[in-house]
Order: structure tokens, then C-alpha cells, then sequence
């Protein structure tokens, strides 16, 4: 089956990630943790309303159908370095969709980090056992209706980006191994 890394076109203002989606079934196959906060002030228990997860992780292998076209997608560290900064830097922290249908408001990221340690990590603290190069982020949660009716009840599981890439092709191991035996046949002929 055909893979193919997609990259950042630094030469095109579109290209990047555009949204991040709630959604039931994270592509990456990573969710995300709902957090917490108890304040024990006055014995208030009040939720902070954010969610943690994956962007995206590297090198990790995600199918994708085109019509009758099979094949897989995958992000390399350096890549998923330059789009997490790009994604803050042009201010698209408040861009926030619904499985990728609707766009939603009051969500904002409040935090973006690339993971450096396996170990020492935030999100080991919250059991996420992601490699190294993972673009993590929190989102802040302020519509009541997606907490309550979205995230709550289980219908959303995790993050996934919406962008622009470029596209690398890169052979399946069963490819390339044919188009080394065909270069052997010519070149011994």
C-alpha cells in the first residue's frame, strides 16, 4: 500500500494546520483526557472545562481512502514541530470544529507542546504514553452544550487537525523492492 509523509509548503500561505476537530474517532488513534480542577476552597468542585490530547504524533501510520485509492499518511517530528509553532503563530488557536462538520465557538487552545521526554513529560502525569516529537494541546472548553451533551457523555474522544499539506511519496517495502529488482533486470541485460 502506498504511504505518503506529508510536509509543510513553507511557501504557501495556506498550508498548516487550519482547526483542531473534536471528534469520536481520532485518526491518531490517541484520546484525549478531560481535566479537572478541585478547589478545596469553601469544598468547591468546579470542572476547568479542558481537554488534553494529541494533535499529532509522529510517524505514525494513518489510513486514508480516496475512492478506490488505499493508502497511509504520516507526519515526520520535523514537520509536526514546524506546524505546531506556524498553527500559534498565525492565531488559529480559536479554530475549532466538530467531527470536521461545523465550526464551534468559545474553545480556544491554552496550551501547546511538543513532547520531549519520554519520562518527564505533562502528559505522562495524566497517562498518555505518546513518543517523543507528539504535538500535544489543551483545549479550553466554554460552550456548556459541547461539554455537557459532546464531551461528557463520551461522543467525542479526541483531536483531530484540519490543513494543507504537501504530500512526499513514499514506496510500500513491497515496492521499492520491485523497482530494485526491475533496476537489477535492466541493468544486467
Amino acid at each position: 500500500m502506498r504511504i505518503v509523509e506529508l510536509i509543510l509548503d513553507e511557501q504557501d500561505e495556506m498550508a498548516g494546520v487550519d482547526a483542531v476537530s473534536l471528534v469520536e474517532y481520532p485518526a491518531i488513534e490517541e484520546n484525549f483526557v478531560a481535566l479537572k480542577e478541585q478547589i478545596t476552597l469553601a469544598e468547591v468542585d468546579k470542572e476547568k472545562h479542558i481537554l488534553m490530547g494529541a494533535a499529532l504524533v509522529p510517524q505514525k501510520p494513518i489510513y486514508r481512502k480516496n475512492g478506490d485509492e488505499e493508502f497511509y499518511i504520516f507526519f515526520s517530528k520535523e514537520t509536526i514541530e514546524k506546524v505546531s509553532q506556524l498553527f500559534l503563530k498565525n492565531s488559529k488557536h480559536k479554530n475549532a470544529t466538530m467531527e470536521h462538520e461545523y465550526q464551534l465557538t468559545d474553545m480556544t487552545i491554552v496550551e501547546s507542546w511538543i513532547v520531549e521526554d519520554e519520562v518527564h513529560d505533562k502528559s505522562r502525569k495524566f497517562g498518555m504514553e505518546v513518543p517523543v516529537g507528539t504535538w500535544m494541546v489543551s483545549m479550553k472548553v466554554e460552550d456548556d452544550s459541547v461539554w455537557n451533551d459532546y464531551v461528557k457523555t463520551g461522543k467525542v474522544k479526541g483531536f483531530s487537525i484540519e490543513g494543507y499539506f504537501a504530500d512526499r511519496y513514499q514506496m510500500s517495502e513491497e515496492d521499492r523492492l520491485i523497482n530494485e529488482i526491475k533496476s537489477i533486470i535492466i541493468n544486467n541485460q
